[in-house]
């Protein structure tokens, strides 16, 4: 069924395994959780860089007590330009279905990144602090008048 559903979108379930964002075992496929996402993923260097995969990275960067939370996801948001927005959009969508079908721990998590967006956005825009620039001192000493 799942070779049959992705052939409908034209891709392939070994792509969708390949872009991390299903598990493919003994003909049982499912999605990846949130926390089943590499730690060390990069979207400058995915080469199948899927909506889903944005998202649940977000996520997952949000939820960690480990050096994570907004400034974290942040620094993803800032590597992904223009390819951010389907992720919102994503996120908005998948919130509302959460909603309907009474999934309460995951429209959670959607929400959460719902209500961080703005200060994500706001922060990857910001980008790293900027070094201070040590101060020049004056070779000549100019005479006051």
């Amino acid at each position: 069924m799942a070779d049959v559903l992705a052939r409908a979108k034209n891709t392939a379930v070994q792509g969708l395994v390949d872009a991390g964002v299903i598990a493919s075992n003994r003909g049982k496929v499912r999605l990846l959780k949130a926390d089943e996402l590499p730690p060390d993923w990069d979207p400058a260097t995915d080469q199948r860089l899927t909506a889903w995969e944005v998202v649940h990275h977000l996520i997952r960067v949000l939820d960690s007590g480990r050096g994570g939370g907004e400034p974290a996801a942040a620094l993803i948001l800032g590597k992904l330009g223009a390819k951010a927005e389907p992720a919102r959009e994503l996120c908005y969508r998948l919130y509302t279905m959460c909603e309907r079908k009474k999934r309460a721990s995951d429209a959670l998590a959607y929400n959460g990144l719902v209500q961080s967006w703005p200060e994500i956005v706001r922060l990857a825009g910001e980008g790293p602090a900027p070094a201070k620039q040590p101060k020049q001192s004056r070779l000549i000493e100019e005479d006051e008048e």
